[in-house]
């Protein structure tokens, strides 16, 4: 069986939670119907924070009504049998959501960050934020007020751990993305890492991706029934 596998997630693995993907074909994601510019942006938090805010107000209510599904269950259930065999499953993913770790999933890296954190640029100390998020608050550890922020990457920020990840990255044998546009870099641009070391690799998704033709396999519905046969289908080869 694969020893070491390299998981990059994407919307598409919490659609079937009740959280919108951002980004389809037929333009119906979330960035189909809303400017990113105008509210996803450090331009955008300095010009309007308020209505910024409110929009990750909201995506935050619904964030704490999402339960984690069969998709996710699966990774933890993929990453304890690898883990008893003597391999790893490094989980990467570009969602902002804490699904992942609702369904048992540990050291999960949050490349965009995590709505369910603020982050004081004051002081760049990171604190639990579960309820909205307003300009007067308050850091809890420095205790000053107007430099609290969701603790996601904007458009035009550099994503995190990325020292991290292209380490993980090298000591793959497979690298896996599952419900990703393939539109975002440098998330986007894994595959061709992976391709470029001599990594299988391997696309799960509702719908092909825009960098579909750079995966070797390629499995497509939804997340809830891929994903877990495909985990059951590793596990055997073991």
């Amino acid at each position: 069986m694969k020893r070491n596998i390299f998981v990059l997630t994407g919307a598409g693995v919490s659609a079937e939670s009740g959280l919108g993907t951002f980004r389809d074909k037929r333009g119906e994601g979330i960035w189909g119907r809303l400017d990113p510019m105008k509210l996803s942006s450090i331009e955008a938090f300095e010009n309007d924070p308020e209505t910024v805010l409110a929009f990750y107000d909201l995506r935050r209510r619904d964030m704490r009504d999402a339960k984690p599904n069969a998709a996710h269950f699966a990774l933890v259930r993929l990453a304890a049998t690898l883990s008893q065999r003597g391999g790893a499953l490094t989980l990467v993913t570009q969602n902002i959501d804490d699904l992942h770790e609702q369904a048992g999933s540990r050291n999960v890296i949050h490349m965009h960050g995590e709505l369910l954190k603020a982050r004081c640029d004051l002081c760049g100390k990171l604190s639990e934020w579960l309820d909205d998020l307003h300009v007067a608050d308050v850091c809890p550890h420095c205790g000053r007020a107007g430099g609290m922020r969701p603790h996601v990457v904007w458009f035009g920020e550099m994503p995190l751990y990325m020292d991290d990840i292209e380490r993980a990255l090298r000591h793959a044998d497979l690298f896996v993305a599952i419900g990703t546009s393939g539109a975002v870099y440098p998330a986007a641009g894994f595959v061709l890492e992976a391709n470029a070391m001599g990594i299988e690799t391997c696309e799960i998704n509702l719908e092909s991706a825009d960098n579909a033709d750079l995966f070797s396999e390629a499995r497509y519905g939804p997340a809830s029934e891929t994903v877990p046969a495909w985990a059951e289908e590793i596990v055997s080869d073991g």
